[in-house]
């Protein structure tokens, strides 16, 4: 039986893992450095308030995976908690699992997201509606018009995101909505960010297309199919997505696997044919040990993998790019309020009548919080009293070692409070208790060093027995899915013994996916 190791219990790890359980008679050990599975799609629990740690919609295009979701947790049967009380309509399946009495079960929920700006709500994607225009006024949207067709007429040179967003938008619609979030993301300019980041993140979405979709409503010729710009319902356990990942490493040790916590792969030895032979780990009691490896599946950052490699397999040019791989890390404050001041002024029952929400993107200037999730909406059993309590979760991206990471515990929590109340989402005393969640590599990130990525990844293509999956593992922005789908790819390459990597590199490649779905009209 071949010995394969795991680097990683995150969606792409795991995943890897049951794979080969099912179809072959492998018994992988997954090596992970943290205490919990799921990587950065885990949930954290403080007594019983649950934080989905960037947010996580179970959607997918990918049959494969959609197969395995379906194979790990049910679908519920009856309306969830939330859903109950408001009667509002949602999807059940007969042969599911009532969420009341299960815990183990996937709830049907509503995608609703948008945009804080100047005080306003404005939908996610930016839509041309008349909420929109009411909120910029006619003056500013005028502007916007004009820009926008005047960058019909001069296409710029895509070398940059700014460039990739300008032609799609426009420069003023781009430096409303566009230049200052991404500049908050990233810590750095769209002007200094490759335009490959744009052609991932933001495909068939464009200034051209809100138009046309505009115009054809307001004369009534609607196409006989829409492609509307988000998928409006999604699948979500019931206690985040961490609660999938546990169920799914439970089913891999149920099968006979390993999954070995607090173990930090440190080095890996390699043999005269260019295979690793054996993976070196710091175990949780400081020990080296050492595990004899027919083949090994990364899902650990690439700069990382770069590092405990063969000196020798690498050159000093590649080495150096990997080491200088950029990436952004993340950081939430959990804050559990008695309410929130923004008022519902939707169509959306609530409970309490908060903001139905699953997340709102921030782009006030005058704070630094990107994003903030409202884990009510994502779903009720995230909070231990949902009916006189809002779980909120604010999403700061920064560096390692910057200002705000930096900040202890309690400096952060009141930092986070004192935005949270200027721009008015909430009163001063409104929070209760907080939680603080630091998340190291969260985001790999588009510039730098990555312009010279292509030679990293042919290094690592020619160790015949390594396989590289994974968000981190690839160094791509990768939707969860298709974090999963890699670790799919490379049981299969494994298993039917291709040494032929180009299918895991294929994945989130395709121009076409996005989270959108074809409705008739």
């Amino acid at each position: 039986m071949k010995k394969v190791i795991i680097i990683g219990a995150g969606p792409a790890g795991l995943t890897a893992a049951y794979a080969l359980q099912k179809e072959s008679d492998i018994q992988p050990i997954i090596l992970e450095a943290d205490e919990v599975v799921g990587g950065l799609s885990r949930t954290v629990n403080f007594g019983g308030n649950r934080m989905d740690i960037g947010g996580h919609r179970f959607f997918t295009k990918c049959p494969e995976v959609q197969a395995l979701w379906e194979e790990i947790l049910p679908y519920a049967s009856a309306p969830a908690f939330d859903d109950r009380l408001l009667e509002r309509e949602t999807e059940t399946r007969a042969d599911g699992a009532d969420p009341e009495t299960t815990d183990a079960v996937f709830l049907n929920r509503q995608r609703i997201s948008r945009i804080l700006y100047l005080h306003k709500f404005f939908d996610y994607p930016v839509s041309l509606s008349l909420s929109t225009i009411r909120n910029l006024g006619f003056a500013r949207m005028c502007g916007i018009g004009a820009s926008y067709f005047a960058s019909c007429v001069h296409k710029r040179e895509e070398k940059t995101l700014e460039d990739f967003m300008v032609n799609r938008f426009g420069r003023r619609l781009y430096e409303t909505f566009f230049e200052g979030y991404t500049e908050k993301v990233w810590g750095r300019s769209p002007r200094r960010i490759g335009a490959d980041w744009g052609s991932q993140r933001i495909k068939g979405i464009s200034l051209g297309a809100v138009l046309a979709d505009f115009f054809s409503r307001a004369l009534h010729l609607h196409p006989k199919k829409v492609e509307t710009s988000l998928i409006e319902r999604f699948s979500y356990p019931k206690h985040g997505p961490g609660q999938f990942y546990e169920c799914l490493a439970a089913e891999v040790k149920r099968r006979g696997g390993e999954i070995r916590f607090g173990c930090r792969v440190e080095q890996l030895i390699g043999g005269a044919d260019g295979c690793i032979k054996e993976v070196v780990y710091r175990a949780p009691d400081g020990s080296r040990q050492r595990l004899a490896a027919d083949a090994v599946l990364s899902s650990m950052p690439v700069k990382d993998l770069c590092a405990a490699l063969p000196e020798d397999w690498l050159s000093a040019e590649v080495r150096e790019t990997a080491a200088a791989l950029p990436y952004r890390d993340f950081m939430t404050a959990g804050l559990l309020v008695d309410r929130l001041e923004l008022v519902n002024e939707t169509v959306h029952k609530t409970l309490g009548n908060i903001v139905p929400d699953c997340w709102i993107y921030v782009q006030e200037p005058e704070v630094k919080l990107g994003r903030l999730q409202i884990f009510n909406n994502w779903s009720p059993y995230l909070v231990r009293d949902p009916l006189h309590t809002v779980w909120i979760g604010l999403e700061y991206f920064c560096q390692e070692g910057d200002a705000l990471w930096s900040m202890d515990d309690a400096a952060f929590l009141r930092f986070a409070e004192e935005e949270l109340t200027r721009i008015g989402v909430i009163r001063p005393g409104a929070v209760r208790e907080g939680h603080v969640v630091r998340m190291q590599k969260a985001y790999p990130a588009y510039y730098g060093s990555y312009r010279d990525f292509p030679a990293v990844r042919a290094a690592l293509d020619r160790v015949p027995n390594l396989y590289c999956i994974g968000r981190n593992g690839q160094h791509r922005y990768n939707n969860m899915d298709h974090s999963m789908l890699t670790g799919l790819r490379a049981a299969e390459l494994l298993r039917t013994g291709s040494s032929d990597k180009r299918a895991l590199w294929e994945v989130n490649t395709e121009q076409a996916y996005q989270e959108t779905q074809e409705a008739a009209e």
